[in-house]
C-alpha cells in the first residue's frame, strides 16, 4: 500500500466484506479503527448508560492523538453544578437553586462579576481571557447544566472547548443498544451570560476532530475556512474501520490575541435537534432565554469543536432583548416593532437568522418606531439579533413568525 503526502487514497475490504474508498486532500491527519484505551471510564461511581474511557490512536503520518479529546477533566476545576443526578442536586427551578456557594474566578480585580449558565452534550471547558475559568463535571452522561461566575473587564474573549465523547475511541462513535453499537453521537452547546451574551451566529466554531468517516474524499476543506463534511454520511456501515481526521489545536487558541478571522461562523441548532434531557428543558425559559445551541457545521461527524466569542468595549452594555428591547408582538403575523425606550438608538441594524443559522433578513433603518416586514418570511422560527453600529450584538431573542 502507498501513502503519498496529503493524498491518502485507500481501498480496504473489513471484516463484513464492505469496499472503503476515498481521497481526502487536506491539512488534517487520518486515523482509522480503534484506539488504544488508557483510561475505561472516567466516572465509574456514577450510574449512566455510557461509560466515559479516553485514550489514544496513531495515525498514519505516526502522529498520536488523544482521543476523544486532550482535556482537564483530571484537574479541573469543576463548574458548579445546576443539575446533576450524579450528585442529587436537581433544583426544580431555577429560582430554587442554591448558587450562594459559586466561586467567582477574577480575571480583572477591577472588572464585572458575570454569571453563565451553560449546558454541553457532552463536555465543555470554558476559558476567559485565555484563563480555565471551569470544566464539565460530567464529560458523557447522565447529561448536566452548570453555573460558573467569573469577574472581568471589556473587551473579553470567550473560549469553549467541546467534546462530543465516544465509546469506541478513534471512530467518534457510542454503543446505543446491543444492535447498535456503532451509533455516531451528535453535539451542542448552550450558554446565556448576565451581561447579555448569549451563544448566537456571532460566535466563531472550528472543527479539531471528524469521526466516523467512511469515505475520506467527503472531508473537504473550503477557502472559507470550514472543513465541510456536507456530503459525508452520518449513517456509515464501517464500523470498526470508520476513519478519523484530527487537525492540531493551536496552543494560544483560547487567548484574545487569536486570530479567529478565519474560522467559520458558529452554526446555530435548535433544542429538538440536541436534546429535550431534563437538565436542560427545566431551565431553558430561565437559563437560556435568548441562547441557541451552536455547534460546527456537522452537529453528528464533528467531535472536538473550538468556539470563540470576542465580547467588545462598548458604550452600552449588553442587554436581554426580551425585557429591554423587546420587539412585540411575538409571535408576530407580518410586521414586528421595537419597543421605544432610551437605547434604541443603539440598535443600528437588526439581523434575522432561521434555525440553520442562515440569515435571512438584515434590515438597517434610522427609524425604529417604524416596523420589520416579515411578510415575506415562511412561517418558522428565527432568532434576532441587534447589532451596534461596530456590529456587536447588543442582544438576540428568538421570534416566532406565524
Amino acid at each position: 500500500m502507498k501513502w503519498i503526502p496529503l493524498f491518502f487514497s485507500l481501498f480496504f475490504i473489513t471484516n463484513n466484506c464492505l469496499a472503503q474508498t476515498g481521497t481526502y486532500v487536506g491539512s488534517g491527519t487520518v486515523t482509522q479503527g480503534i484506539g488504544t484505551t488508557i483510561t475505561a471510564n472516567l466516572m465509574p461511581n456514577c450510574t449512566s448508560n455510557h461509560v466515559t474511557p479516553v485514550g489514544s490512536i496513531t495515525a498514519i503520518d505516526n502522529t498520536n492523538w488523544s482521543v476523544p479529546a486532550s482535556t482537564n477533566f483530571a484537574t479541573g476545576p469543576f463548574a458548579t453544578d445546576l443539575y446533576n443526578s450524579c450528585n442529587g442536586i436537581t433544583p426544580v427551578s431555577l429560582a430554587a437553586a442554591n448558587l450562594t456557594t459559586v466561586p467567582t474566578t477574577i480575571i480583572d480585580p477591577n472588572g464585572q462579576v458575570i454569571t453563565a449558565y451553560l449546558f454541553a452534550d457532552n463536555y465543555f471547558e470554558l476559558y476567559i481571557n485565555g484563563v480555565l475559568v471551569a470544566v464539565d463535571a460530567i464529560p458523557f452522561t447522565p447529561f448536566n447544566s452548570a453555573v460558573v461566575k467569573f469577574k472581568v473587564s471589556r473587551p473579553y474573549t470567550i473560549a469553549v472547548k467541546l467534546v462530543d465523547w465516544e465509546e469506541h475511541l478513534g471512530i467518534g462513535s457510542e454503543i446505543q443498544s446491543p444492535t447498535v453499537q456503532y451509533h455516531p453521537g451528535d453535539g451542542g452547546f448552550i450558554a446565556q451570560f448576565s451581561d447579555g451574551v448569549v451563544t448566537d451566529a456571532s460566535w466563531k466554531a472550528q472543527t479539531f476532530y471528524i469521526a466516523p468517516i467512511q469515505d475520506l474524499s467527503s472531508v473537504i476543506e473550503m477557502p472559507n475556512g470550514l472543513r465541510s463534511t456536507a456530503t459525508a454520511t452520518t449513517s456509515p456501515t464501517c464500523n470498526a474501520n470508520c476513519y478519523g481526521i484530527h487537525y492540531a489545536t493551536p496552543s494560544n487558541w483560547a487567548m484574545p490575541s487569536f486570530d479567529d478571522t478565519a474560522w467559520p461562523t458558529a452554526s446555530l441548532y435548535t433544542a429538538s435537534a440536541v436534546t429535550n434531557d431534563i437538565s436542560y428543558t427545566r431551565y431553558a425559559s430561565t437559563a437560556w432565554p435568548n441562547a441557541s445551541f451552536i455547534w460546527s457545521s456537522n452537529l453528528i461527524l464533528d467531535n472536538l469543536v473550538l468556539a470563540r466569542k470576542t465580547v467588545s468595549n462598548l458604550d452600552t452594555t449588553s442587554y436581554n432583548l426580551e425585557n429591554e428591547l423587546m420587539f412585540y408582538p411575538n409571535p408576530a403575523q407580518d410586521n414586528l416593532y421595537l419597543k421605544s425606550n432610551e437605547i434604541t438608538t443603539a440598535v443600528a441594524k437588526v439581523l434575522i437568522t432561521n434555525c440553520l443559522g442562515t440569515t435571512v433578513l438584515l434590515v438597517e433603518q434610522d427609524n425604529w418606531d417604524a416596523s420589520i416586514d416579515l411578510s415575506k418570511l415562511p412561517a418558522g422560527i428565527y432568532f434576532l439579533q441587534a447589532k451596534n453600529r461596530e456590529g456587536g450584538t447588543i442582544g438576540t431573542q428568538k421570534i416566532i413568525k406565524k
